[in-house]
């Protein structure tokens, strides 16, 4: 298994197909903050984000922020979406998935990463075998760090894409 390497990739958080994903078993999902529900730094979720999670929870996900950031941060964004979190993960260490996995009450066979970077989101994900989802960044505007982690993610998935395309 390669670790970098997401199960899916989607364009955004709404492409997701929730109720296949609930038809597969999955029953808990751990959400980034940054570029993959949010913009860089916004204090703000879009009406049409919380509306998305709104009917996650509908259909029977439980969910839950992780995210590098400040407690003071995501708790800003979790509490209006009443989601629970965890702060200071330090993704991709597993403690903050495992963490994640027993606020939720879910196995990791259970539980889904959404997020929108290879080197905290899918490697965090998959090395606790979780089903783990990529999203393209929301904005390009983010940490200068991130975007030069940028640059070798793209070469990861192109070179995946090569691959794929001989198989």
């Amino acid at each position: 298994m390669n670790f970098l390497l997401p199960k899916k990739t989607y364009n955004t958080i709404f492409d997701i197909p929730l109720v296949q994903l609930y038809t597969d078993g999955i029953r808990g999902i751990i959400f980034d903050l940054d570029n993959t529900l949010t913009e860089w730094n916004s204090p703000e979720l879009s009406k049409e984000t919380i509306s998305w999670l709104e009917n996650a929870k509908k259909i029977g996900f439980k969910m839950c922020f992780v995210s590098n950031n400040s407690d003071l941060r995501v708790k800003e964004i979790a509490d209006l979406v009443d989601i629970p979190f965890v702060a200071w993960a330090k993704k991709p260490r597993r403690r903050s998935f495992r963490k994640a996995m027993a606020l939720m009450a879910t196995k990791p066979e259970q539980t889904a990463v959404v997020g929108d970077q290879i080197f905290t989101d899918i490697l965090g994900g998959n090395r606790l075998g979780l089903f783990t989802v990529l999203v393209s960044p929301i904005s390009r505007k983010e940490f200068v760090g991130t975007r030069l982690v940028r640059l070798l993610e793209k070469i990861i998935l192109e070179r995946n894409k090569r691959r794929e395309g001989l198989k």
